[in-house]
């Protein structure tokens, strides 16, 4: 289980989402949980792309293999559904590992916590590097005419 934003999708997603699913062996099935709205506002960030479509976009990339939204009041719903034996998280996430094992632990749940090491390094490889870029992009407004 691989969970994130994925708010604008870029090469880090993807390394993140194709490193995971190798953590699960060769026939391993990646599920990716997407944080709802609600959630990610409640970090002091607001989406750019809807939950809905965030969902859809992340179904269609090529390491997923099931891909749901995440619930808006325990992020652990989710795991006691699905039973995952691996948790995946990211090397951008800031997940307290040992505090998320414990909390496991506490609610019978024996999926194995790992952290994806190494990262696909791109001048664009976030979505906040993406939301900079464009911050500073000097625009004609005249190429956004048919946009």
């Amino acid at each position: 289980m691989a969970t994130g934003t994925f708010d604008i999708i870029h090469s880090g997603h993807g390394y993140y989402l194709q490193e995971s699913k190798k953590l699960g062996g060769k026939d391993a099935k990646l599920v990716v949980v997407v944080a709802r709205d609600a959630t990610v506002r409640s970090k002091k960030r607001v989406p750019v792309v809807g939950e809905k479509q965030r969902l859809e976009v992340v179904k269609m990339l090529k390491p997923v293999d099931e891909a749901y939204l995440g619930s808006t009041t325990d992020m652990f719903e989710i795991v006691e559904k699905l039973k995952p034996d691996i948790i995946s998280i990211g090397p951008d996430q800031t997940f307290n590992i040992d505090q998320l094992k414990m909390e496991l632990e506490k609610r019978g749940l024996n999926a194995e916590v790992l952290k994806v090491e190494g990262y696909r390094e791109a001048d664009l490889d976030s979505s906040c590097k993406i939301i900079k870029k464009i911050r500073k992009m000097d625009f004609d407004e005249k190429i956004f005419e048919k946009c």
